[in-house]
C-alpha cells in the first residue's frame, strides 16, 4: 500500500479520459487514527471508515437491530396505523395493500401481507399499471377496489402525494393507511387514516433516510406491540423477513448508515439462507449462488424485480416475493427474467439511438443539461437510459419518450451531483411548460407536450447552467488508497469487506493503480473491454471496463502498452476455485497530461 496524494490532484490527474479531477477522499485524520487503534484495523481501512464520516467505529463495523432499531413511536401515526391496521385483523376485515411498481413497492407490500398471513388473514394486493395508470394512487383505482369490496387499502412506497386519490377515498368511505418515505411538503398529511413517513415534516423519528421498507418493517414491529397488548399472539418474529427490509433499502439506493445499514446488513444475512421461495427461484434463473451481497441485491435480483412494473406486468415482483409456493414462486420468477431480457434490449435500443441524437446534434454536446426525445421510447426504459446516459456525459440528461396518439411526453431525468434537477423541473412545470413534473436533486419525472420539448430544453439547460458548471469543475474521482498489482489480492478485498453493505453514504473503495501497463485488450460482446494489468511490483492483475468500448476510456484500454493510471472497484474472481480478485475499471488517465 503506497500514498498518492498530490497537490494538483490525487497521482498528479486533473483530467482523466473521463474528464475528471482525482482526488483522494478527504478524511479526518485524528478520527482515522481513532478508528485503528479503538479496532485494530490497517491504517487504509481506518482513513476509509472516517472518510465515510463515521464517527461510531462499533456499531459501524458490527451493525446490530438491537442497538440502533428506533422507537416506531416515534414516527408519526405509526402507532394510530398499528391500532387501525390491528382492528381490522380482528374484524377480519377485506385489506388490500396498493404498492408502487419497484422493487421498494414489492418489499414492501410483501412484508406487510407476509405478517396478516402469520396472524391468518390473507391481503389481497393491488400494483397500478405503469402504462395506463401511471405512478401511485388514482382516484379511479381507489374506486375500483371500493367497487369490488375492499374495506381498508394500505398503500406502499406511494400515497404521502396523492391528494386526489386521497380525496377521493374519503368521499367514498374508503380508509387509507399510508406507508411511505417520499419528500413532503408542509400541510400535506390530511384525509387520511393514518399516514406513516420519516419524511413527513412533523415525524421526529430522524430516519428520513429508510425505504419504504424500512418504514414497512418498523411497522410490522408495532404491530407485533400492538397485537401483544390485546393477546393476540402467538406474534410472527419479523427477522426471518429482514431480506425483504434489504431488498427495499438497496434497490432504493437509500443511505445505509445507521439503523438502515443494521436492517440491510443483517437483512443479506437473512437473505443468504435463500429462504423466501421468490428469491431463491430467482437466484435459480439468474444462474447465482453464495452469500447474499449488494451486488446479488442490486444487480441481479432487483432488475429482474423491477422488469414487471417496466415492460410488463406490474404485479409479479410483489407476487413473487410475498409467494410460499416454490412452483409459483419458478414460474414467477422464469417470466421475469424473461422479462428482463426483453428490458435490456429495449434499453439497448433507446440508448443507442438517445447517444445518436446527442452526438449528432452540436447544440448538445456542450450543453448544460441534455434532453433527448423520440418518438416510442418506452417509459419503463428512460430512466435507466438517463442514469446510463449521466454517467457517460458526466451531465443532468432528460430522456423523453414521446406518444403521439395520446400527444404526449413521458420523461425521466438523472442528474450530477451539484445540480438539482427537481427543483428545475419544478420550474419548468411552475412556467407552464410541462403537464406534469417533480422530483429531488438527483432524479426527476415529468410529462410534456411534444411541441414544446425544445423550449423546455432551453430552459432547463438556461436554468441549470451556473450549477452545471460549478459541478463540472468540481467533478471529482474520489480514491481511498493507491495499490500495486500484487498487493490487490484477495486479503485486501477481504479487509475492506468490512465496510459492507455498500451503496449510497457508504460507497464501494476505490482503488488507483499508478503507471500500469496493458497487457492482453481484448473487446468483449456488449461493448466490455478486458484487460491485465501489470507493474513494478511483478504483480498481474484483471481488469474490466464495463460498456466503455466506444469511450476515450475503452479506446485507449485497447491499445496495449504504455503506461497509464488505472482507477476502480475491486471484485472477488471464484472462477475454478481461484479466490483471486478482478478489478472494475471505472477510469483510465494518461500520466503526462497534468
Amino acid at each position: 500500500m503506497a500514498d498518492g496524494g498530490g497537490h494538483l490532484g490525487y497521482l498528479g490527474v486533473t483530467r482523466s479520459l473521463s474528464g475528471r479531477l482525482w482526488r483522494q477522499r478527504p478524511a479526518d485524520a485524528d478520527l482515522a487514527r481513532r478508528h485503528q487503534l479503538e479496532h485494530g484495523l490497517s491504517e487504509p481501512l481506518a482513513r476509509a471508515i472516517a472518510a465515510r464520516g463515521v464517527t461510531d467505529g462499533a456499531n459501524f463495523l458490527n451493525p446490530t437491530l438491537k442497538a440502533l432499531f428506533p422507537d416506531p413511536s416515534s414516527f408519526a401515526d405509526m402507532d394510530r396505523a398499528a391500532a387501525i391496521l390491528v382492528d381490522a385483523l380482528e374484524a377480519r376485515r377485506r385489506v388490500v395493500v396498493f404498492a408502487d411498481y419497484d422493487v421498494d413497492g414489492a418489499s414492501s407490500a410483501a412484508l406487510i401481507v407476509r405478517w396478516f398471513r402469520a396472524m391468518g388473514l390473507e391481503l389481497s394486493i393491488y400494483v397500478p399499471d405503469r402504462m395506463t395508470e401511471g405512478y401511485g394512487p388514482s382516484p379511479a383505482a381507489f374506486r375500483r377496489l371500493k367497487d369490488e369490496g375492499a374495506e381498508l387499502v394500505v398503500t406502499v412506497d406511494c400515497g404521502a402525494a396523492a391528494h386526489d386519490a386521497l380525496a377521493c377515498a374519503a368521499e367514498i368511505g374508503l380508509p387509507v393507511v399510508v406507508i411511505d418515505h417520499h419528500l413532503m411538503r408542509p400541510g400535506e398529511v390530511a384525509g387520511v387514516a393514518a399516514l406513516v413517513n420519516p419524511n413527513r415534516p412533523d415525524c421526529t423519528s430522524g430516519q428520513g433516510h429508510l425505504a419504504a421498507a424500512g418504514v414497512a418493517f418498523v411497522l410490522l414491529a408495532a404491530l407485533n406491540r400492538e397485537a401483544r397488548k390485546r393477546g393476540l399472539g402467538p406474534e410472527p418474529d419479523i427477522r426471518t423477513w429482514l431480506d425483504l427490509a434489504a431488498m427495499g433499502a438497496v434497490c432504493d439506493v437509500t443511505q445505509l448508515v445507521g439503523f438502515n445499514r443494521a436492517l440491510t446488513a443483517q437483512g443479506l444475512r437473512v437473505m443468504s439462507a435463500w429462504a423466501n421461495p421468490g428469491l431463491k427461484a430467482l437466484m435459480e434463473v439468474a444462474k447465482a449462488s453464495g452469500p447474499a451481497s449488494a451486488f446479488h441485491v442490486g444487480f441481479l435480483l432487483g432488475p429482474r424485480i423491477n422488469a414487471g412494473g417496466r415492460i410488463g406486468r406490474s404485479d409479479l415482483g410483489a407476487r413473487l416475493l410475498s409467494t410460499d409456493d416454490p412452483e409459483e414462486a419458478a414460474a414467477l420468477a422464469g417470466e421475469l427474467d424473461a422479462l428482463n431480457a426483453s428490458r435490456k434490449q429495449v434499453e439497448a435500443e433507446v440508448q443507442e439511438a438517445a447517444v445518436r441524437h446527442i452526438e449528432r446534434e452540436s447544440n448538445q454536446a456542450d450543453a448544460p443539461c441534455l434532453v433527448v426525445a423520440e418518438d416510442g421510447w418506452h417509459p419503463g426504459v428512460i430512466g435507466i437510459v438517463a442514469g446510463r446516459l449521466r454517467e457517460r456525459y458526466r451531465k443532468p440528461v432528460v430522456v423523453i419518450g414521446v406518444d403521439r396518439a395520446a400527444d404526449v411526453g413521458k420523461g425521466s431525468g438523472r442528474s450530477q451531483p451539484g445540480v438539482n434537477l427537481g427543483r428545475a423541473v419544478q420550474a419548468a412545470y411552475e412556467e407552464g411548460l410541462l403537464l406534469s413534473g417533480g422530483g429531488h436533486a438527483m432524479a426527476a419525472g415529468l410529462s410534456v407536450r411534444p411541441d414544446t420539448i425544445p423550449e423546455l430544453r432551453a430552459f432547463l439547460c438556461e436554468r441549470m447552467a451556473a450549477e452545471a458548471e460549478v459541478a463540472a469543475a468540481e467533478d471529482a474521482l474520489e480514491i481511498d488508497a493507491l495499490v500495486t498489482t500484487r498487493g490487490a489480492d484477495r486479503g485486501l478485498w477481504n479487509d475492506f469487506q468490512r465496510l459492507a453493505p455498500f451503496g449510497s453514504g457508504n460507497p464501494e473503495p476505490t482503488f488507483a493503480v499508478a503507471d500500469a501497463r496493458i497487457e492482453r485488450p481484448m473487446a468483449l460482446r456488449g461493448g466490455h473491454v478486458r484487460v491485465t494489468l501489470t507493474d513494478g511490483s511483478g504483480g498481474k492483475l484483471k481488469a474490466v471496463a464495463w460498456r466503455a468500448e466506444d469511450t476515450e476510456t475503452g479506446r485507449r484500454l485497447l491499445q496495449e502498452g504504455g503506461a497509464v493510471h488505472v482507477a476502480g472497484r475491486l471484485k472477488p474472481d471464484d472462477w475454478q476455485g481461484r479466490e483471486s480478485v478482478e478489478l472494475e475499471i471505472e477510469d483510465v488517465a494518461d500520466p503526462r497530461v497534468r
